[in-house]
């Protein structure tokens, strides 16, 4: 690549919520932005989580020079144990980030990576490029822009935020600083797009904590709030509203205590002496003194809101009395779990609190004011909308060119595109991979389209199996063929169209098959009862021919 060039790869986060990374490239020379991971959608059946491919990073290993991370979300951390295996390099963040991190990978048992803690406002160098931190506004404490200097030219990323000008820790979006640099000159402004759509301005998360201490004001019972673990600023939130009407908190949930003794730890929550209670301490505390904070809130089946929901916690049961809230909004995909938990708390007598009831959530993605402050702050020669779904990226595009960038000078980037950029132009050169790649239990990326393909199969039309039993002598079959169905349609019931698909293979066999190919026999049982099945149901079953040769 020439020395005069840059390149731009988005090989996650691009068409898609969550899934963020970026590639930018000069020279020899490579970094990675963000490292993050998506939750599966609906059709993914069995998929616990989808990682970014970096293929085109393996391939190019060498000028990798470190992966410098945004702030502590899954959807910017979360795919860091399944990449560092495979690519050990230096990773740069803030100290909160880091410190989330390391639970993430002790989860998985990795102890050698290389984390380096740098402070908002701190600077480093990887190969070409000195990179910059710069505070911004989000939902967690520790989040940060980039300032990235490159040879050919500044470029800003902001990461996920807003304008909270009253945050709740932290500190606000540097304005200032990005004044500066775009009074200098921005070559390119790459912007978070999640909520490019809304109007107006993003609410402050002070709203949330005033709702906190209302609900725990007026609840005569316990209180249960649901948060993701990372949300250190709202757990802190919760604890702040609990302190003030004499509540105790108690922690549930694996994820969401090693979180929060990290945070302790590391001095970003601070809960006054006596607040935090143990686990064993509830069974003796008044129902009106106790507010528990846990995970669930996108119906995760493992997590402690889901188990109480179903009956099935260990040491927690809903009662009477209990009000729950679920301080998060619904991952795209998630809204029918979490209807179906918000359903069976109702049903145990649950006073239950979510966003389309009650402002118990405040996203922390800019609104449209906000981005224009944005663009007219940096003053972009080039845009580069990122962090949404296409139409989310398009509005934001659409907002750049109203404030006076080109159109030409606009790139709607999505997963695997390659932009090269000068300080002239840009184009798109051959694209890279940048497919999804599944976690499955224990297994990673070993699952492809055709594996997710039969599970759909299966979970829409079921399976079809055919036992046949053949003489080894002749080829000849010594009884009629069994058909087990599965998901398909009730035996019973159908019982003259099972028959009718037993005879149909029967006659496939009338001459013998000894000296014919097994895989075309298979072949063609499965194709004659797929036509047969389809002409009496409109179904098309997964249809498995088994041998036996006796």
């Amino acid at each position: 690549m020439a020395k005069s060039k840059i390149k731009i790869i988005p090989i996650g986060g691009q068409n898609e919520v969550g899934k963020n990374m970026i590639v930018l490239e000069y020279a020899d020379d490579i970094m990675v932005v963000d490292c993050g991971l998506m939750f599966p959608e609906e059709e993914m059946l069995g998929i616990d989580l989808v990682v970014p491919d970096i293929s085109y990073l393996l391939e190019n290993r060498d000028k990798v020079r470190g992966i410098v991370i945004t702030h502590g979300h899954e959807d910017h951390i979360g795919a860091l144990p399944y990449v560092l295996p495979q690519l050990n390099v230096p990773v740069y963040s803030t100290r909160l980030t880091q410190g989330l991190i390391s639970v993430k990978l002790k989860e998985r048992k990795i102890t050698n990576a290389d984390l380096n803690v740098i402070p908002p406002g701190g600077s480093f160098n990887l190969g070409n490029f000195r990179v910059e931190f710069f505070p911004v506004c989000h939902s967690i404490p520790d989040s940060v822009g980039l300032i990235i200097h490159t040879p050919i030219g500044v470029l800003v990323h902001t990461s996920d935020f807003k304008l909270d000008l009253t945050p709740v820790s932290g500190q606000p979006t540097d304005l200032a600083r990005l004044a500066q640099v775009g009074g200098s000159g921005v070559l390119l402004l790459m912007s978070d797009s999640t909520y490019a759509e809304l109007p107006g301005y993003t609410p402050s998360e002070r709203v949330i904590g005033e709702t906190f201490e209302r609900i725990m004001a007026e609840s005569p019972g316990r209180v249960i709030i649901a948060t993701f673990s990372s949300l250190v600023s709202r757990i802190q939130q919760v604890i702040d509203a609990a302190a003030l009407y004499d509540r105790r908190v108690f922690v549930v949930g694996h994820s969401m205590s090693e979180v929060v003794n990290m945070a302790i730890e590391l001095g970003y929550l601070k809960p006054p002496e006596g607040v935090l209670a143990r686990l064993d301490e509830l069974r003796n505390t008044p129902p009106e003194n106790v507010a528990i904070v846990t995970t669930g809130t996108q119906g995760e089946p493992t997590s402690a809101l889901v188990r109480m929901a179903n009956r099935d916690h260990r040491q927690l049961h809903i009662v009477e009395g209990d009000t729950v809230v679920i301080s998060a909004s619904p991952i795209p995909g998630n809204e029918d779990v979490i209807a179906h938990t918000i359903n069976n708390l109702f049903r145990q007598g649950a006073r239950v609190l979510y966003d389309k009831v009650a402002q118990v959530h405040v996203h922390g993605h800019a609104s449209q004011e906000e981005l224009k402050l944005i663009l007219h702050l940096t003053r972009p020669r080039f845009f580069v909308p990122i962090h949404g779904e296409y139409r989310q990226l398009k509005f934001h595009a659409n907002l750049a060119e109203s404030v006076g960038v080109p159109h030409q000078n606009i790139f709607i980037l999505e997963d695997g595109d390659a932009l090269e950029l000068t300080k002239d132009g840009g184009h798109l050169a051959e694209r890279v991979s940048a497919s999804n790649v599944y976690v499955d239990g224990l297994s990673v990326g070993d699952l492809d389209s055709v594996v997710l393909r039969d599970r759909r199969m299966l979970s829409k039309d079921g399976i079809v199996m055919v036992i046949i039993a053949l003489d080894q002598q002749t080829g000849k079959l010594l009884t009629r063929p069994d058909i087990v169905s599965r998901g398909f349609v009730d035996e019973t019931e159908s019982k003259e169209m099972i028959d009718a698909s037993r005879d149909l293979v029967s006659h496939i066999f009338d001459h013998g098959t000894r000296e014919v190919d097994w895989g075309f026999i298979s072949a063609k049982v499965r194709d004659t009862l797929l036509k047969y099945y389809y002409d009496q149901t409109r179904r098309r079953p997964m249809v498995l021919p088994f041998m036996v040769k006796v």
